[in-house]
């Protein structure tokens, strides 16, 4: 399923994710002859797996990643409709007339498919995406969970399809992606129950395989992103502000990304998520009367749970560069205002009937009126 983002956030001029100008195009004005040696190959855009702050909680390795890149290959493999067969549903197995040639295979009924097989297509690249680790899948995904984990091991209970989806891409100007349900399995054939109606992609697309959702990023959605050295300027810019707890005094530092994300440090910022008051870890103001992480601001009084600051990393999941000035909650994750409100206002999917805004950074259900504070922190006293 395609979902669309939420186009009543942001100003259509700027960065929001569903500029109208942005649908299925890219800004790379290359001509239709393949790059040459040194050149940037042309990149159709790319897919964002939500829950992830810049890599797998495992690490980023091969196929199984939090992000890929589109780009056009050097020879063309895509596929377009051929032959289309009416059968009864119990011959479909028999009904094929190349069984060396991609088919899918549509139920209407008990009594009524439709079988479409496929012939190569010269003027369309195809990624295929799924659960499955073979070779025909481009993109490996396995089942986010809340917190930024993955449903790993031979144990975990998948919902995504071995063969979730395929993209088309087409290989000339204006570069257009559409998607289809469900990807060629290992026999070239694959088999569905329903058909999609709206398959263009377009900047902000959100495409939900039952157990993650995916975001595409044309490439003039990503020119108006940060960048992963913005982001650090950001970072270095907001400790070099030497914001300091309002309680202990003690100089407050967001911790540099290439340490990970373990533990928090002794300068890590925490903040009361109701109240948007940033302070230093510290051990009072437990109300364990309202819930084990529930804690009082000494500042203003109200009670909410007190969670750590962390920076968000996915460029790709950003609106725009401004400054971290808010904090979604209660993961504590920070970003832009702009960012932080346009997934405020976005469900996402969860499960097959339900929608609810999260954390596009971890995944964790946003909570509270907004589902983001405006951060406010104390500057140094000197």
């Amino acid at each position: 399923m395609v979902l669309e983002g939420n186009p009543e956030v942001g100003s259509p001029r700027t960065s929001d994710l569903q500029h109208p100008e942005n649908q299925g195009s890219c800004v790379l004005s290359s001509p239709s002859e393949d790059a040459q040696p040194g050149e940037e190959p042309i990149k159709y855009g790319e897919l964002i797996v939500l829950g992830y702050n810049g890599c797998l909680a495992s690490g980023d390795k091969g196929r199984r990643r939090s992000r890929l890149a589109l780009n056009r290959r050097p020879h063309a493999n895509g596929v377009k409709p051929d032959v289309m067969h009416h059968i009864s549903t119990p011959l479909v197995s028999k009904a094929l007339s190349n069984r060396g040639q991609h088919s899918i295979s549509y139920t209407l009924s008990r009594s009524h498919s439709v079988i479409v097989e496929y012939t190569h297509d010269s003027d369309t690249d195809m990624f295929q995406i799924g659960r499955s680790t073979e070779n025909m899948i481009d993109f490996v995904v396995t089942d986010t969970s809340p917190g930024g984990g993955a449903a790993e091991g031979p144990s975990a209970q998948s919902t995504i399809s071995r063969y979730a989806c395929r993209i088309l891409c087409d290989r000339r100007p204006p570069y257009t992606a559409r998607i289809y349900a469900a990807g060629f399995d290992a026999s070239s054939n694959i088999f569905l129950g329903v058909e999609n109606e709206s398959n263009v992609l377009q900047d902000g697309s959100l495409i939900d395989l039952c157990g993650a959702t995916l975001l595409w990023r044309t490439p003039a959605g990503l020119l108006r992103a940060p960048t992963l050295k913005q982001l650090e300027a950001q970072r270095q810019e907001a400790n070099a502000a030497r914001p300091q707890c309002p309680v202990g005094l003690s100089t407050l530092a967001f911790p540099s990304p290439a340490r990970g994300r373990t533990a928090p440090d002794k300068q890590q910022p925490w903040v009361y998520v109701r109240c948007g008051h940033v302070h230093g870890y510290h051990g009072w103001g437990c109300r364990r009367e309202r819930g084990p992480q529930e804690r009082e601001c000494p500042l203003c009084r109200l009670v909410g749970p007190y969670v750590p600051l962390w920076l968000g990393q996915e460029a790709g999941l950003c609106l725009d560069p401004g400054p971290p000035s808010h904090a979604f909650a209660p993961c504590g994750h920070v970003c832009s205002e702009k960012t932080a409100r346009y997934w405020a206002q976005t469900p996402l999917p969860h499960g097959t009937h339900a929608f609810h805004a999260a954390c596009p950074f971890c995944g964790a259900w946003l909570t509270g009126e907004h589902g983001c504070v405006r951060l406010i922190f104390q500057g140094p006293l000197d």
